[in-house]
């Protein structure tokens, strides 16, 4: 959406060990890696703040490992996600 900024949290989550033999192996720089691999996140659901609580305990509660990885923020830049 315009004037929106999807600001992820780099430390929300470890890689999987695959990712970081594959960046290093094949000479892969950061930005690359998370263009191309989703570098252990899987599936992501973006839904309104004061929901986000709620969704996590019931997909954990529901054998999911889910947890927040950033906000969606407004902004009038052109970088749409930015990886922190």
């Amino acid at each position: 959406q315009d004037n929106t900024q999807a600001v992820i949290d780099e430390s929300s989550w470890q890689w999987p060990e695959v990712f970081n033999w594959l960046q290093t192996a094949g000479n892969v720089e950061r930005h690359e890696m998370y263009r191309t691999f989703n570098c252990g996140v899987g599936m992501i659901i973006a839904l309104p703040a004061p929901e986000v609580d709620k969704a996590l305990a019931l997909l954990n509660a529901n054998g999911e490992n889910a947890w927040k990885i950033g906000i969606i923020k407004a902004s009038d830049s052109e970088q749409r996600v930015v990886i922190e």
